[in-house]
């Protein structure tokens, strides 16, 4: 055994505590693809020799799937997800892969085994509530070291991808750092952390859909849930670190999008997100027959940093199948791109009842020039006869966007003229932050981040106030009519009312008492988180509309009789 003990060494697979590493050796020899251990001092835990894998080789086994509890280490997992629903997405994700591997959930932070926060590095200011979360778990994994009870902590997502070993040597009470494209690897990363070393896999992938791997859906009151289907972006805007952090755009195969939209059916899901960096540019390429197609359109006036992709089948298709599954269920989609939206897709949404008549249209800015800038592949002429066009297919249509305040170079005349687009278009439901600069992106090796913090804070101050009294406006137009609302569940400003969402994602605040049953049922009911309900609204704010409920009906029933 000792000459074992020898060759394992000498492939850098095994190492004695005092035995100091060659330059290079704990990244080259130990390793995993995309991993970056940094020892402690400590061996890995008794498990299959050498000679176990050179057998398996000779006799081409396949690598056996882990069973339930039967990876070392495994125990209680607590999950905290920060940022996009893409975020959410990849929390039931990797939760999917560890509770297979035998891993318990627990809501409770002071009971856990291993610790892992999914995060979002779009802005210096999600890193840093991540930075200061880090803080706070120092002290509760002190006190489990000196109670000798392990505690492992692991940064996945978007920070981990961006940063990489710099979270292991910046903080060293973190065991394991997992990429988007990394999940799979959890299992392993944990067993290395378990042996007292810090580990990291960050290698992005060119097809990784994780599409064999059915979510374990988290949402509360389980009414809606959040469908990946496509991962990564290649729009390449300039302020944009996702394409750093997520990789290149892949689609997953419509069949297995198809199969887990079923089986939240089945379990009585109500709406469905569809997700996706750029999630309308959706393209899958997984049978030969596919990719005869031809490229669809751009919308009028846009174009792309890459050239056009023929072949595959496209987001009307896949929108139009996804719809057919269940008339009950409502189908919504973020976050696209406003260059994917062709006609096929509108026709799509306005003939079919269970979509949403809502559509994201991230606009950025106001400004041509800024645009340009960004490299967003439009103008703003481009963008507003886009705008109108929509409104024209979808009449009603709920509009929601994007705007960044600050970004280079940005001049008051710019800033004035995204005001004037806000106040033109009249979203809404708003998404806007001020400039923060990543690395990698092309904004930080090419433009000057030259707008100062306090010009910002007052500009995005200002597109925030306007972005409020249009969408008031907006919303105040709809006092008097009768809105579908899907039921969420208690309101959480009082547990006499109830909260759900309307067609175009507006929450909707009412009663809760007893109603009609549209179906002609004699006995008064109570809405349930799930249920269908028509709610007159008597009042509006920027953000909510207020009403009374006036019965129960169904999604179907609504659109026949609207």
């Amino acid at each position: 055994m000792l000459l074992w003990r020898r060759a394992l060494r000498a492939a850098g697979l095994l190492r004695s505590a005092a035995a100091a590493p060659r330059p290079g050796a704990a990244r080259r020899g130990r390793c995993g693809p995309g991993e970056r251990p940094v020892g402690r001092g400590a061996a890995l835990p008794a498990g299959p020799d050498l000679r176990h894998f050179l057998r398996g080789a000779a006799a081409g086994e396949p690598r056996p799937e882990p069973q339930p509890g039967s990876a070392p280490g495994t125990g209680k997992v607590y999950l905290e997800t920060y940022g996009c629903q893409m975020n959410v997405n990849d929390t039931e994700i990797a939760w999917a892969i560890l509770q297979k591997n035998g891993y318990v959930r627990t809501q409770d932070l002071d009971e856990a085994d291993v610790i892992l926060l999914v995060t979002c590095s779009v802005r210096e200011k999600a890193e840093q509530a991540i930075w200061n979360r880090l803080r706070h778990l120092k002290a509760l994994k002190a006190r489990r070291q000196q109670a000798r009870l392990p505690l492992r902590i692991g940064i996945l997502g978007c920070m981990a991808e961006r940063l990489k070993e710099e979270i292991l040597h910046r903080e060293k009470l973190v065991d394991i750092v997992a990429g988007p494209d990394a999940y799979r690897d959890l299992p392993r990363l944990l067993a290395v952390a378990e042996s007292g070393q810090q580990a990291a896999n960050v290698l992005l992938s060119l097809d990784e859909t994780y599409a064999d791997i059915l979510p374990v859906q988290t949402s509360a009151g389980g009414t809606t849930a959040f469908v990946s289907i496509m991962r990564g972006c290649d729009n390449m805007c300039s302020y944009c670190i996702v394409p750093f952090t997520r990789g290149r755009e892949r689609s997953r195969p419509i069949a297995s999008i198809l199969q887990e939209v079923r089986m939240l059916s089945d379990q009585g899901v109500k709406e469905v997100t569809l997700l996706g960096q750029n999630v309308n540019s959706f393209r899958d390429m997984s049978e030969v027959q596919f990719q005869s197609a031809a490229a669809p359109v751009l919308s009028r006036g846009f174009s792309t940093v890459y050239k056009a992709k023929p072949g595959g089948l496209r987001f009307a298709h896949l929108l139009d199948q996804v719809s057919r599954i269940d008339p009950e269920m409502r189908i919504r989609f973020t976050s696209p791109h406003p260059k994917d939206f062709p006609d096929e897709v509108l026709q799509l949404i306005q003939e079919r009842h269970n979509i949403c008549k809502q559509l994201h249209l991230p606009a950025q800015s106001g400004s041509t020039r800024v645009l340009e800038a960004m490299r967003r592949g439009y103008t703003r002429e481009a963008y507003l006869e886009l705008v109108h066009h929509v409104r024209e297919c979808i009449p009603g249509v709920s509009l929601s966007s994007d705007f960044i305040a600050g970004f280079c170079g940005e001049t008051e005349e710019d800033h004035q003229q995204t005001v004037s687009l806000l106040r033109e278009v009249r979203y809404n439901i708003g998404f806007l932050f001020a400039y923060s600069m990543r690395q990698k992106t092309r904004a930080y090796h090419r433009l000057q981040d030259d707008v100062p913090a306090d010009i910002k804070k007052r500009r995005l101050e200002e597109l925030i106030t306007v972005f409020r009294e249009e969408a008031a406006r907006a919303n105040e137009a709809m006092v008097g009519q009768s809105q579908l609302v899907l039921v969420e569940g208690p309101s959480k400003r009082s547990v006499s009312e109830l909260c759900g969402r309307n067609d175009g994602n507006i929450k909707v605040i009412f009663p809760d008492a007893e109603i009609e049953d549209a179906a002609g049922c004699e006995a008064l009911v109570r809405a349930q988180p799930g249920d269908y309900v028509v709610v007159k609204v008597t009042s509006a704010s920027s953000q909510t509309l207020k009403g009374v409920l006036l019965c129960r009906t169904t999604l179907s029933r609504s659109a026949a009789h609207p």
